[in-house]
């Protein structure tokens, strides 16, 4: 049986290992479970940027003078029109816009991704806040999600959706920080054992959460790091608080980190993805 862990505000999850699925790919299913969804999302009518703003050009000539997409406000709005959203998630993510720490809430185009790369991996259990939801209906029945979440408030607002999507069944909560959680998985014997993990916890505690993960997940399993743009202050040398200091240093040594694949995903707050070698 695979199995899964989140943390801190539905913030993180990992996903053990399943030996007789590990290596199905699971391409259609995704879309069968968001069959026949509509989008609820409206076009922003007055926004005032062209069609031409949507497009800048590297600075640096090394990259061919290449055209990169600006995603402005009205190009978002389109590709949200485009997201295959359960209405169960969009009732979850309007009900939780107000919550105190919903802006570590990931988008829409975040969770649909994150859903696909669980698929793709083959995994069996996950979990996390609105994201969380997305990978539980997207499990299989035999899936399992263990989720760790300090904040009561949230976890009752979880069991809640989960119950009225109908994959209690498949999720696990339990109330606890997760670096201890997850030192607790490792004491446990549970090393290289999970496919897949997310973090969008604590910005300062991402290298100890890291660590710990790399510890936790196979080879050729997966992390997934949320924000690693950080509202784009990484790129603002005048901007030095903590957090984003701490996100500029967890970036750089990810970049040297010969442990992992790695690519950064401009989406959301912007993603990373590593694979460990």
């Amino acid at each position: 049986m695979a199995s899964s862990l989140v943390v801190n505000r539905f913030a993180f999850f990992v996903f053990q290992e399943t030996k007789k699925t590990l290596s199905k790919l699971h391409s259609s299913s995704l879309s069968a479970s968001f069959r026949g969804c509509k989008s609820n999302y409206r076009f922003a009518r007055n926004c005032s940027v062209s069609s031409a703003d949507a497009f800048i050009v590297a600075d640096d000539d090394k990259y061919g003078n290449k055209q990169i997409i600006s995603v402005t406000p009205r190009l978002y709005d389109y590709m949200l029109c485009n997201i295959r959203e359960p209405e169960i998630l969009r009732q979850l993510r309007e009900e939780t816009a107000g919550m105190r720490g919903c802006q570590m809430q990931v988008s829409p185009d975040q969770a649909q991704l994150l859903a696909m790369l669980v698929q793709i991996l083959g995994a069996k259990r996950c979990i996390e806040g609105y994201s969380s939801l997305a990978i539980a209906l997207v499990l299989p029945e035999s899936g399992c999600l263990v989720a760790c979440e300090r904040d009561g408030r949230s976890l009752e607002v979880a069991k809640k959706y989960y119950n009225q999507a109908g994959v209690s069944h498949k999720v696990n909560i339990k109330h606890g920080l997760a670096a201890d959680s997850l030192k607790s998985l490792i004491l446990n014997g549970e090393s290289s054992s999970y496919d897949f993990a997310f973090v969008d916890a604590e910005k300062k505690m991402y290298q100890e959460y890291f660590e710990l993960l790399l510890q936790l997940v196979r080879v050729g399993g997966v992390i997934v790091i949320d924000n690693v743009l950080w509202h784009g202050k990484v790129a603002d040398p005048m901007v030095n608080d903590a957090k984003t200091d701490s996100i500029r240093n967890f970036n750089k040594n990810l970049m040297e980190d010969k442990r992992v694949n790695i690519s950064m995903v401009p989406i959301g707050d912007g993603m990373t993805i590593c694979r460990k070698l």
